[in-house]
Formats: C-alpha cells, structure tokens, sequence
C-alpha cells in the first residue's frame, strides 16, 4: 500500500501516488490548478480524507 493517494473529487482520477509524502500545492503546481481528466479545478483544501493503518 502507498502512503499517499491523492485523486481528484469530481472525476475520481489518479493524480498522485507513491510512497514519498508530496504537499498538495506540489501537485495541484503539476497539473496547473485543474483535473487533467475532467477539467475541475483542484483545491489546497481536502475533500474526503481516508486514514488507514499500516499494514505490517
């Protein structure tokens, strides 16, 4: 399991996974502000936030 996974709240696409935390102003920076799947612009504030334990 990846510690982070970020994806977009409109359309539910991929935009970041992988085992280094990046800060979300990083990748909204990467995709110019919007989905590249659906065009919707990409906020600093989280919408839904999933913590799960790790698994060992």
């Amino acid at each position: 399991m990846m510690p982070q996974r970020v994806i977009c709240h409109g359309c539910k696409h991929l935009l970041y996974e992988g085992a280094e935390l990046r800060p979300p102003d990083e990748i909204i920076h990467q995709y110019e502000g919007k989905c590249p799947n659906c065009g919707k612009k990409l906020s600093l504030l989280p919408q839904d936030v999933e913590v799960k334990p790790a698994r060992k």
